[in-house]
Order: C-alpha cells, then sequence, then structure tokens
C-alpha cells in the first residue's frame, strides 16, 4: 500500500466521510479510507440517534456507524486504521503520513470533523451520552419537562439554551465570568426566556450520576468566592465551542480564523485542486450527521468529476 498512488483517500470515518466512500466506491474509484483518532466519528459517543431519516424507532449512535461501515464496505471501500501526522499538499499525488507509513493519493476527502470542547473531567467522560451531551439539537428532546444545565457564554451556549426550552421545564446557563460573550441579540433572547436562568462566575467541577440512572445533579464552584455548592439537574450539554480537527493543514489549506476548512460555494472544493472537504471539519454552523453525510456525497461526486477531468 505505502508504495501504490490511490485514486482517491478520505480522511475520517464518521457520517461525512463513510457517506463519501460509499459514493466513490460504487463510482469504482476503489477508495481508501483513513479512519483517524476516533473511528465512526462524534456518533460514536451518542447513545440514542432519533433524527436521522430511515431510522423511524432511532439507532444507537456506534450501531450507525457500523451500519455506515459495512454499507461502504461491501461496494469496496478499504479501510485503514490510523492517524495521519503530516499532510504534503503542495500538488498531486498528494503525501500523507500515517504511522510511519506514506500514504500517496491523486484526489483527496478530507472529512476529519471538529471535536466538541470540552471540560475534561472524570465524571464528563464516563456520562456522556447518558445525560451529558455537546449538542442540544441531538439530544435535547430526551428531556421533556425535565431541567438541563448548559455550560457556556457565547452564541452557541445561547441558542443550545434556547432551543432546550422547547422541551426542558427550566435551563440553567452556567458561566465561569459575570458577562456573557455572546452577541447582544442572543443575549436578550436569552435574558427574555422565562424558562432560562443563569448561575455567574461558576465552574462545573462534578457531575452526578451513573450511566443506568442517568445525571442528578453537578458540583458547581464559584471562581470568585471560591466556595462549591450541589445544584440538581437532569441533564449537562456543553457550549463552549468545537475545533475543527484541521491542525495538520495549517499553511497549506484556506481556513477561518476559528480553523474551519473554507469551500467554494455550491461545493466542496478548497483552494487546492483535488483536495475536498466535507462534513464538520468546514461547517461550523449546522453540525449534524445528516448534512455531514450530505456534503460526504457532494465531495465523492466532486472528487469523481476532478479526476475524470484530469484523466484519472
Amino acid at each position: 500500500m505505502p508504495d501504490e498512488v490511490n485514486r482517491l483517500v478520505i480522511l475520517g470515518s464518521g457520517p461525512a466521510g463513510l457517506t463519501a466512500a460509499l459514493y466513490a466506491a460504487r463510482a469504482n474509484l476503489n477508495p481508501l479510507l483513513i479512519e483517524g483518532i476516533q473511528p465512526g466519528g462524534q456518533l460514536t459517543i451518542t447513545t440514542e440517534v432519533e433524527n436521522y431519516p430511515g431510522f423511524e424507532r432511532g439507532i444507537q449512535g456506534p450501531e450507525m456507524m457500523e451500519v455506515f461501515h459495512r454499507q461502504a464496505e461491501r461496494f469496496g471501500t478499504r479501510f485503514l486504521a490510523g492517524e495521519v501526522s503530516e499532510a504534503r499538499l503542495r500538488k498531486p499525488p498528494f503525501e500523507l503520513s500515517v504511522e510511519g507509513s506514506t500514504i500517496r493519493t491523486q484526489a483527496l476527502i478530507i472529512a476529519t470533523g471538529a471535536s466538541a470542547k470540552l471540560l475534561e473531567i472524570e465524571s464528563e467522560k464516563r456520562l456522556m451520552g447518558y445525560g451529558v451531551s455537546a449538542c442540544a439539537t441531538c439530544d435535547g428532546a430526551f428531556f421533556k419537562n425535565k431541567e438541563a444545565i448548559v455550560v457556556g457564554g457565547g452564541d452557541t451556549a445561547m441558542e443550545e439554551a434556547i432551543f432546550l426550552t422547547k422541551f426542558c421545564s427550566k435551563v440553567t446557563i452556567v458561566h465561569r465570568r459575570d458577562s456573557l460573550r455572546a452577541s447582544k441579540i442572543m443575549q436578550e433572547r436569552a435574558r427574555k426566556n422565562p424558562k432560562i436562568a443563569f448561575v455567574w462566575d461558576s465552574i462545573v467541577e462534578e457531575i452526578f450520576g451513573e450511566p443506568k440512572s442517568g445525571v442528578s445533579g453537578v458540583r458547581l464552584k464559584n471562581l470568585k468566592t471560591g466556595v462549591g455548592s450541589d445544584f440538581k439537574t437532569d441533564a449537562v450539554f456543553m457550549a463552549i465551542g468545537h475545533k475543527p480537527n484541521t491542525d495538520i493543514f495549517r499553511g497549506q489549506l484556506g481556513m477561518d480564523p476559528q480553523g474551519y476548512l473554507i469551500v467554494k460555494p455550491g461545493s466542496t472544493c478548497t483552494n487546492i485542486e483535488g483536495v475536498f472537504a466535507a462534513g464538520d471539519v468546514a461547517d461550523r454552523t449546522y453540525r449534524q450527521a445528516v448534512t455531514a453525510a450530505g456534503t460526504g456525497c457532494m465531495a465523492a461526486i466532486d472528487a469523481e468529476r476532478w479526476l475524470e477531468a484530469h484523466g484519472e
């Protein structure tokens, strides 16, 4: 494998990467998919997925990714476990360093996704998907008539909190400062919502609960007084931002100040011919499995057309 030049390599094994692989494989491009550090992407830390079309009774996130994987494999996608540590994209064939080997390819689809910024505490990891979430759109409906906490103070936190009031009886925004970073209009909307309350100058130190029974509360710490207190809640939503997994492409691919890859309008084309981007790596707005899958399809079609136009 290290000596051959692939027609198409796909980086990432979430909905975007696996959908791209499915379409590319059916187009006889014989794609190689490099699975990355978290095979299956963010859905592998999600429990029930109820908002993906075609699964009327819902499906577990990891199971859904297994279905995607089997479907892509059925049509001939090749898989390689590992993570890309370096990318050389000056001109085709592009070169990727993976676990000490060099992978070469004529075209490249980047679907490395984005990672939610988390608190990095043990209880958060243990309860992720069991009352702890980084996506209100994905999981809010599970907490109808229950109470939730949203951690954060930016536009994302306000949007998540407002969305959650459609289901929850009460939403409390916990912010480490005494003022919000969100835009004025988003602040006003949150403050005017009768279901939303605020806890200022505080952080979440610990989340209480068990996977079987879910979240029961949190331990808060006031950063100005140092005083800790317990707060009852049924869910904790992290809304402190996302970080696109694009560090290895800095200086080569066009990206916005947050690191999201920039694509040409109406396409998945980056600023380098033959390199395409799909999913959350280029989507700072929607970040849904179904939108990621859609752009994965687009990227495969864009790559196929590009390869055909260049005699590949």
